[in-house]
């Protein structure tokens, strides 16, 4: 799961000049997308990758019926993004993150990362790196190198802040080797609903492989907070949301729904 522990510094942060946004700008770390694929590493062959087999395959035994990306027509211009039938991507991070919506401009940097980029191959590394600072040190560098040999090719990040002020979602998109992609949301997932950590987030209609999940209820806490988690192809898509209580739930869900439809593969039924 993303950083759903850091409500307590945003309400301290929140208690700021009166008028002002009770949103603050972003300074927790990046949202580390492939943190689940670092922990069944950690894990290795017990109980985590049980977790991972059995949460997959529940999440892929019945697929969710939405509307699929049209594949082109024969003799049409290759689009400049997009996804092929068998799952993997191309185009741009930039082009493949979703706009921003109407009723959104672009929200606050997260952290080093900015509000609306395209890592290089040099950002990447760091990125990596930031991932994986939280473990022992004696850990670092083999999760690391694990989540090199996943076949991390790419990230993006885009954030979105309402007009009103009231919300901020943050989305990354990871490209990785499609089976670690599986795994990482699997082990999202079952990270979220199985450890007792999380309340249970809303659905997203029509992705039934994606997850939401929200930090323990804080009644004094004027900030809530919603992480959502989902695979498509070789894209691991992520998301936190920082908004006022009671959280915008639909908002935010509106926003996940749109960028994995941005993200369909043609044909697929799930």
């Amino acid at each position: 799961m993303s950083d759903a522990g850091m409500s307590g510094e945003v309400g301290e942060e929140s208690a700021g000049n009166p008028g002002e946004s009770p949103i603050p700008s972003v300074k927790r770390r990046a949202l580390r997308a492939g943190a689940a694929v670092a922990a069944a590493v950690l894990l290795g062959v017990g109980i985590g990758v049980g977790i991972i087999k059995s949460q997959y395959r529940q999440t892929s035994a019945t697929p969710a019926a939405h509307t699929p990306a049209a594949a082109p027509s024969p003799g049409a211009a290759r689009p400049s993004y997009g996804a092929q039938s068998d799952g993997t991507h191309f185009g741009a991070m930039r082009d493949l993150l979703l706009p921003v919506p109407t009723g959104f401009a672009l929200g606050p940097d997260d952290g080093v990362y900015g509000d609306d980029t395209e890592l290089t191959k040099d950002q990447i590394d760091g990125y990596l790196d930031d991932r994986v600072a939280e473990l022992p040190k004696d850990q670092r560098d083999k999760v690391k190198a694990a989540l090199q040999a996943q076949g991390h090719q790419a990230a993006g990040v885009r954030s979105y802040r309402s007009s009103d002020g009231a919300l901020v979602a943050t989305v990354w998109l990871d490209r990785f080797d499609k089976q670690a992609v599986e795994a990482a949301n699997a082990f999202d997932a079952a990270m979220g609903s199985d450890s007792g950590l999380f309340r249970q987030g809303p659905a997203v209609p029509g992705h039934q492989q994606a997850a939401c999940f929200l930090p323990p209820l804080r009644p004094s806490n004027p900030i809530d907070e919603l992480d959502c988690t989902a695979g498509v192809g070789d894209m691991l898509v992520t998301m936190h949301v920082e908004g006022v209580a009671p959280l915008p739930k639909s908002e935010a869900v509106s926003i996940f729904r749109q960028q994995l439809e941005r993200l369909a593969v043609p044909g697929a039924t799930a």
